[in-house]
């Protein structure tokens, strides 16, 4: 649908403290209690319930520097658990997608949604019967903000949150009303100002969105670019930013995490590696991409300046491919290059560059070897194998067999209630 060929309101749908309602739907027992969810190895708070907000636990808070005050207010701690936290955003997205054609997946917790004008309080019940459905059907509760563009859409979704007397649901489309709630809102909070661009405003005497919007057109161009421009306009009520069903192709992949315990010897980081190459190849098949590059990288902690050391290279490939195998033996080649002995490494990863469309990459001459089609089709089987029974079912070897000291700390991580076999919920 072509945004601008019509009058239409854009909904903006985002799901509360996600990460902890995508444990709660399984876990009763974290209802109305404080509970916070850990990033990888366990290391700092990433998201929490409004009962850990009203203990003024901060995002990034470290937990070996609360771990008291948690036991003393029993605060519930819980790993991240991605495989869960994915298929319930799935699962949200399959629910949106129900009430419009035109849905653009923001980010794992949040989606736009395009409908025609409609009288406001068409558009209540319409807002007020997704965010209904959304949590009768996934048990996961939303917020939703309703305008003309997707910059006060953003707004809108901000205010039905922060009031809990909006039952859930913002619309913002009277003029009135827009200059007035734009008053309240800093200028910092305006979705595409980021923080320098926020700080210089804020050093020019511009501190809310209403200042913002009311500033000369001309102005804006040339010290925030016409991203800024954009912004500004859509403060004022103008559809600027396109609305994306089907977002450009991504230009990269990047599949990294850190050690659960630093890492010194070659042959730990070779299997970290494999591991990370065997998943990001797995991705990029999923959206139906070759890579170009190679590029794996590794480094120390960052909390021992002393010893920080961090190396990358990277290496062109002679055709674009999703081949495991192939972009396996780039990763290892590049890693054994940069490798220095001596050292505790704390991370590993690999970035896929030069992404293209399968059926667009361009073709050479080792696209006439006969093996390519085996390569396709044990590609295919290992992908079907690992998505019926589970990821790692098949593994290649590279990656060790066996318990891994590397492999990242998550002694608090809930079942993947929906996304293996073995940890189903049960009924009592």
């Amino acid at each position: 649908m072509d945004s601008a060929a019509v009058p239409a309101f854009t909904l903006m749908v985002d799901c509360n403290n996600f990460y902890v309602s995508c444990e709660r739907v399984f876990d009763a027992t974290l209802a109305r209690r404080p509970v916070v969810v850990l990033s990888n190895n366990d290391g700092c708070v990433i998201a929490r319930s409004n009962e850990a907000k009203a203990l003024e636990i901060e995002i990034g808070d470290p937990v070996f520097k609360r771990k008291d005050f948690f036991a003393r207010h029993g605060v519930r701690i819980l790993s991240s658990n991605y495989a869960l936290y994915g298929d319930m955003s799935a699962r949200v997205m399959q629910v949106l997608a129900r009430f419009s054609p035109d849905v653009e997946r923001y980010s794992i917790d949040e989606a736009f949604l395009l409908f025609p004008a409609r009288p406001p309080d068409e558009l209540r019940t319409l807002a007020e019967d997704i965010r209904r459905t959304v949590l009768r059907w996934t048990g996961i509760p939303a917020c939703v903000g309703v305008a003309r563009t997707k910059t006060l859409a953003k707004i809108a979704n901000r205010l039905a949150k922060k009031t809990p007397a909006s039952g859930g649901v913002w619309l913002l489309d009277d003029p009135a009303d827009i200059a007035a709630r734009l008053a309240q809102v800093a200028v910092d909070d305006v979705w595409g100002i980021g923080r320098r661009y926020a700080a210089f405003l804020r050093g020019r005497g511009i501190a809310t969105a209403l200042q913002l919007a009311r500033q000369p057109r001309d102005w804006v161009r040339r010290h925030l670019t016409i991203g800024g421009l954009h912004t500004v306009m859509e403060l004022g009520g103008e559809p600027c930013i396109p609305f994306e069903e089907n977002p450009p192709p991504a230009r990269s992949l990047l599949c990294s995490r850190s050690f659960g315990e630093r890492v010194a010897d070659l042959g730990s980081l070779e299997e970290a590696l494999s591991t990370h190459v065997q998943r990001a190849a797995e991705k990029l098949r999923q959206k139906g991409l070759r890579a170009g590059a190679v590029q794996a990288f590794l480094e120390t902690s960052r909390f021992r300046p002393e010893e920080y050391f961090a190396h990358s290279g990277c290496q062109a490939l002679a055709a674009p491919t999703a081949y495991t195998p192939e972009l396996h033996a780039a990763a290892l080649r590049i890693l054994r290059a940069i490798y220095r002995p001596g050292h505790a490494y704390q991370r590993i990863g690999v970035l896929l560059l030069d992404l293209v469309p399968e059926g667009a990459r361009q073709l050479t001459f080792w696209d006439l070897d006969v093996e390519q089609p085996r390569h396709k089709a044990l590609m295919q089987a290992l992908d079907k194998v690992n998505a019926t029974y589970g990821r790692g079912t098949l593994v290649f070897a590279a990656a060790g067999l066996g318990p891994k000291a590397w492999h990242m700390r998550q002694e608090r991580r809930s079942n993947r209630y929906t996304t293996r076999w073995a940890e189903l919920p049960v009924a009592h």
